[in-house]
C-alpha cells in the first residue's frame, strides 16, 4: 500500500469516527444537563470511549463472518434505549425527588454507553465485511468518541446552570428526539 492509500484510509476512518462520535456528543450534551462533577464527566468519557472500541471490534469480528443484517437491529435497539432514557429523565424532572432515577453512573452509565455505541457496532459489521484495519479503526473510534463525549458533557454542564430546573426536561427531550431519529427513518 502506498502513502496515499494509507492517508485516504486514515482520513475515511477519522470522518467515520467523527460521525459516530457526534452521537455521543449530542447525547452527552443532553446528559450533561444533569448536575455532574468533573470526575463523573471524566469516567463517562472513558466509558463511552471503551464502548466505542468494544462495539466496533465485535462488529468487525462478526462482520467478517456474517452479513450486515444486524446493522439495522443495532440501530433500532440504540434508539429504543435513548427513548427510554429520555422519557425517564423527563418524567423524573416532574417528581419532587432530587436527580434522575437512572443517572450516568453504574448501570445507568452502561445503558447510556451502550445506547450511543450500538451504531458503531453496525459500522463495525460493515468494516469487517470490507476488511478494514482492526486496531487502527477501533483506536480512532474510541479516542474520537471519548473526546466528543467530554466536549458534549462539559457544554451541557455549563448550560445546565443557566437553565436551572428545566435543564433535565431539555436533556431528556434531546435524548428522546435522538432516539426517535434512530428508530424512525426521517
Amino acid at each position: 500500500m502506498n502513502i496515499e492509500n494509507i492517508l485516504g484510509e486514515l482520513f475515511t476512518l477519522l470522518m467515520m469516527a467523527f460521525a459516530l462520535g457526534m452521537d455521543a456528543f449530542s447525547v452527552g450534551m443532553g446528559m450533561g444537563l444533569i448536575k455532574l462533577r468533573l470526575r463523573q464527566i471524566f469516567y463517562i468519557g472513558l466509558t463511552i470511549g471503551a464502548f466505542h472500541i468494544g462495539m466496533p471490534l465485535m462488529g468487525i469480528l462478526i462482520g467478517r463472518v456474517l452479513s450486515d443484517t444486524f446493522g439495522t437491529i443495532a440501530t433500532v435497539i440504540g434508539g429504543v434505549l435513548l427513548v427510554l432514557l429520555g422519557l425517564q429523565m423527563i418524567l423524573s424532572s416532574f417528581k419532587k425527588e432530587e436527580g434522575p432515577a437512572l443517572s450516568p453512573v453504574g448501570f445507568g452509565l452502561i445503558v447510556f454507553a451502550l445506547s450511543v455505541s450500538l451504531d458503531s457496532f453496525s459500522v463495525g459489521l460493515s468494516l469487517g465485511i470490507y476488511g478494514a484495519r482492526t486496531l487502527l479503526t477501533i483506536l480512532i473510534f474510541g479516542v474520537v468518541s471519548m473526546v466528543l463525549t467530554w466536549m458534549g458533557l462539559l457544554i451541557g454542564n455549563r448550560v445546565q446552570g443557566w437553565l436551572g430546573m428545566y435543564s433535565e426536561v431539555l436533556g431528556g427531550s434531546i435524548l428522546l428526539a435522538f432516539g426517535l431519529k434512530l428508530i424512525l427513518p426521517f
